[in-house]
């Protein structure tokens, strides 16, 4: 859907944070009406900044809670519900891999919004939006943020590193860095998890349903029919059953009705 008076705009990484994060997000409604958006799951966490009049909403089913000034979350492991109400603006910044451990310190585990100046035990998120909310374009609160982040940021050990790294396809790559590092599997499965919020296997799996996305977004730009079976052939699913399951796993969709939805969907990844 449509919305006059919306503004939303992805911001690239500039050089020398690529290992940080993968994108910012900007947002903004000037319409009269309450805006919703879905976010699919990315298994990023997410720093997310209350810039407008009137803050956003997580529509949690059984508890919506108001965003604050400033909010972690993650890693996104399933699709939710947000409302920008009118006058609302957000900044969103999508940390990488490990890049959360490295900031905070901690694995992220964050499954409802919380302020990150509880994780460092300062106010100096809540200062940092103090200054943001002054600025008013979002390249000079993109600079600031940075500026702001890089002093936190911790050296990243080399198991995360050759897990972020990890390109072979015909390889498994908690047993093949296990070999390299001379450590149990085991060892490297608790590594995963402590580094990166999920284990190798969320992944995995999480990485085949993005490659259904991938599939369905070229078809419907196209503007070509879905064949289902092609999509499982394809993305190496065993059959419908499978498929149907993943989406309503990740989204809570059927994949007919994600297709429905696809214009109110932001996927954070593509």
């Amino acid at each position: 859907m449509q919305y006059e008076n919306y503004e939303e705009v992805k911001l690239s990484v500039p050089k020398g944070y690529e290992e940080v994060f993968t994108h910012f997000y900007f947002a903004k409604n000037k319409s009269d009406e309450v805006i919703i958006k879905t976010l699919l799951p990315s298994y990023q966490s997410i720093l997310i900044f209350n810039l407008g009049q009137n803050p956003p909403v997580f529509l949690n089913p059984k508890t919506p809670t108001v965003i604050d000034k400033c909010t972690v979350l993650g890693p996104i492991k399933k699709a939710f519900q947000y409302a920008l109400p009118s006058q609302s603006e957000i900044l969103v910044a999508n940390f990488k891999d490990d890049a959360f451990y490295r900031f905070f310190g901690t694995t992220p585990a964050i499954h409802l919004p919380l302020n990150p100046d509880r994780l460092l035990e300062d106010t100096c998120f809540e200062d940092v939006w103090n200054e943001l909310i002054l600025m008013k374009d979002q390249h000079q609160r993109l600079k600031h943020l940075l500026n702001f982040c890089e002093p936190y940021l911790k050296q990243r050990h080399i198991v995360a590193q050759q897990l972020a790294n990890f390109n072979h396809q015909n390889y498994n790559p908690i047993k093949f860095i296990a070999e390299t590092q001379r450590q149990s599997e085991r060892n490297i499965q608790i590594l995963h998890k402590k580094y990166f919020g999920y284990s190798a296997k969320e992944a995995s799996r999480h990485q085949r349903f993005l490659q259904v996305l991938a599939c369905l977004q070229t078809l419907v730009i196209n503007r070509k029919k879905v064949d289902w079976f092609e999509i499982i052939h394809q993305c190496g699913y065993y059959d419908q059953s499978q498929l149907i399951q993943d989406f309503k796993h990740f989204t809570g969709f059927s994949p007919t009705k994600y297709l429905k939805s696809l214009k109110d969907i932001c996927n954070p990844v593509n």
